[in-house]
């Protein structure tokens, strides 16, 4: 059974950066659009940053300038690298990968953000 495994969420100040990893959790079919979305309190959940398979990369405009997402295609991992951060940021991050071989969608099980002074 793969699941995606996220790491690198925490609480900092505003103006600090993270990095955010995902990796599946046993080796499986190369993933073919990874991404990171997230969900504030009270709000719906939001794509922040998506990449292709050819590293093609799309964000918000609510992050665009401040965060980066990058892969590395032989470990099959996502990363999100996230600078001036803001309050607004605040919210539980998913990874998310698609497989086009299986057909298959995954999700990992979120990682806590929190920019607070």
């Amino acid at each position: 059974q793969v699941q995606l495994v996220e790491s690198g969420g925490g609480l900092v100040q505003p103006g600090a950066s993270l990095r955010l990893s995902c990796a599946p959790s046993v080796i499986t079919f190369r993933f073919s659009a990874m991404g990171w979305y997230r969900q504030a309190p009270g709000k719906q959940r939001e794509l922040v940053a998506s990449i292709t398979n050819g590293a093609s990369a799309n964000y918000a405009d609510s992050v665009k300038g401040r965060f980066a997402i990058s892969r590395d295609n032989a470990k099959n991992t996502v990363y999100l690298q996230m600078n001036s951060l803001e309050p607004e940021d605040t919210a539980v991050y998913y990874c998310n990968a698609d497989q086009a071989l299986t057909r298959r969608t995954y999700w990992g099980q979120g990682t806590q953000v929190t920019v607070s002074s």
